[in-house]
């Protein structure tokens, strides 16, 4: 399968789950969030998505380490020597990637693993993740800090939502973008 900025599955022309919002105004809301936690739930807002189906992972010594969702920062770390974790060649390509499609990619499913809400009730069985965007977090020497990913989880695929749509794509790549000037981001902070 094909990992680049094209969608894939055969709807991939569905509508935008994000409205475009102005570089500024993008970057003021994730500069004034000055936390993992804080930045999850701005990109929850931008996308319209719920806070589990968001993921800030950052890079350390060649492991992948979740920020966010907060269930997941004792989870273990990702090599990104990974064959299987998309965030893992995400990192390693510097490119940023859409699934409209996801359950059909070879994939690590730890993520999937969070229930909604983090609520720890058995009767509630984690979504899985139909769609999913992926984009590195570059510095300006275009070294990666780290990854960011926005994901459409449900039980079925008419549950997850409209496909992610190229302009959602971009305004992800803003995002991180914006976050590498994040100081929890940064390299040995």
């Amino acid at each position: 399968m094909a990992r680049n900025k094209g969608t894939s599955g055969p709807n991939a022309t569905g509508a935008a789950t994000a409205p475009a919002l102005e570089q500024g105004e993008l970057e003021r809301d994730l500069a004034n969030a000055d936390s993992p936690q804080k930045s999850g739930a701005v990109l929850s807002k931008i996308f319209h998505v719920r806070s589990d189906e968001v993921a800030l992972l950052k890079l350390d010594n060649g492991l992948l380490k979740f920020l966010f969702p907060a269930e997941l920062t004792t989870a273990g770390k990702i090599p990104i020597s990974s064959s299987t974790a998309v965030a893992a060649h995400t990192a390693v390509s510097k490119k940023v990637e859409l699934f409209n499609n996801f359950t059909r990619v070879k994939h690590a499913s730890i993520f999937e693993s969070i229930k909604p809400g983090g609520e720890n009730s058995e009767d509630v069985r984690p979504a899985t993740i139909h769609k999913l965007m992926s984009a590195p977090v570059l510095n300006k020497a275009d070294e990666v800090l780290g990854v960011i990913q926005v994901c459409h989880k449900g039980f079925d695929l008419g549950s997850t939502g409209p496909d992610f749509t190229l302009d959602d794509l971009q305004q992800l790549e803003r995002a991180a973008k914006a976050l590498s000037q994040a100081v929890f981001m940064q390299s040995g902070k």
